[in-house]
């Protein structure tokens, strides 16, 4: 069920920030894929994706490096960083995916389904029963920020 919001353009780019975007939202909705070929893209389990309009999307600083993935269907990403920016069908269409972690702000998005569940690992997926270790709590990880940048990442 979609979740509509009032509609807000949204910011988010690659890691590196070499590819920059734009687009305007107007529901909360996501979706988590688990497809084989997510997977491998991705490195991951699975990868959220968000729905958004081709025409709604602006490349604010320039246009993904694309690869095509398989028979149908070309990603984007930074060829620099390596961050998976889109998902989007060869045959041309009026909508894309974009990846919810590459928004600044992804918080806003919500999982309303999961896709391609022939591949889903469930033990990755449901997570709520093991045990939550904040970044600031592991010294291996917080001593290396603070002596590189003398803080702990946003």
């Amino acid at each position: 069920m979609a979740t509509a919001g009032p509609p807000e353009m949204m910011t988010g780019g690659c890691q590196c920030g070499r590819i920059r975007y734009a687009v305007q939202i107007d529901s909360d909705d996501a979706y988590l894929c688990h497809c084989r070929m997510c997977q491998c893209a991705t490195g991951g389990v699975s990868i959220a994706l968000k729905g958004v309009a081709i025409a709604d999307l602006t490349w604010t600083t320039q246009a993904p490096d694309r690869y095509r993935s398989s028979p149908i269907a070309q990603r984007g990403f930074c060829r620099e960083c390596g961050t998976p920016l889109t998902f989007e069908f060869v045959s041309p269409d009026e909508t894309m995916d974009v990846t919810v972690g590459s928004f600044d702000h992804p918080g806003r998005f919500v999982p309303r389904h999961n896709f391609a569940t022939e591949s889903l690992h469930e033990a990755w997926i449901d997570t709520h029963t093991l045990p939550r270790i904040r970044s600031e709590d592991n010294p291996s990880t917080s001593n290396r920020w603070m002596d590189a940048v003398g803080k702990l990442p946003d």
